[in-house]
């Protein structure tokens, strides 16, 4: 299935060379989690914040970035959404309509492992950060798009 771990060239696992399998695993002393009450996810803080509060959710297992994903991923991005919201919560963000959730659309990601940019507020971005996480850019997919998408089409292509 698309977005599984596989072995690389050389032998190595795709998570022993993934920079957000090796964070999901502790294995990178500079990344600090944030509590996550998910069993199957880790929610960190993005190394460049666009915002007051960017933070990342990530699957544990390894997966491929949003364009490998189908219709049975749907409770996973869902699980993702709602980390996001409960992280943004425990971090004092109360209005909840000043976020954004998305993924960057391939080959716009800098980590081809999936994960969620969660941001607030929204209404603090820089110009740079606007463009970057620009909805309905070719680029930058919210996470209500993609779960909309994955939904009806069963793909995402």
């Amino acid at each position: 299935m698309a977005g599984e771990v596989v072995a690389g060239a050389e032998g190595q696992s795709e998570s022993s060379k993934c920079l957000f399998c090796r964070i999901a695993n502790n294995e990178e002393k500079n990344a600090e989690l944030l509590l996550c009450e998910n069993e199957d996810l880790v929610c960190f803080k993005d190394i460049k914040p666009a915002a007051t509060h960017h933070y990342l959710v990530v699957p544990k297992k390894h997966v491929g970035n949003c364009k490998t994903l189908t219709r049975a991923h749907v409770p996973l991005v869902q699980a993702m959404m709602a980390v996001g919201r409960t992280i943004l919560e425990h971090n004092n963000v109360t209005d909840l309509k000043d976020i954004r959730m998305g993924f960057h659309w391939p080959p716009f990601c800098s980590v081809s492992h999936l994960h969620l940019h969660v941001l607030a507020p929204v209404s603090d971005l820089g110009f740079m950060s606007r463009l970057i996480y620009r909805i309905n850019s070719y680029w930058f997919i919210t996470a209500d798009q993609l779960l909309e998408s994955l939904q009806q089409d069963n793909s995402t292509t």
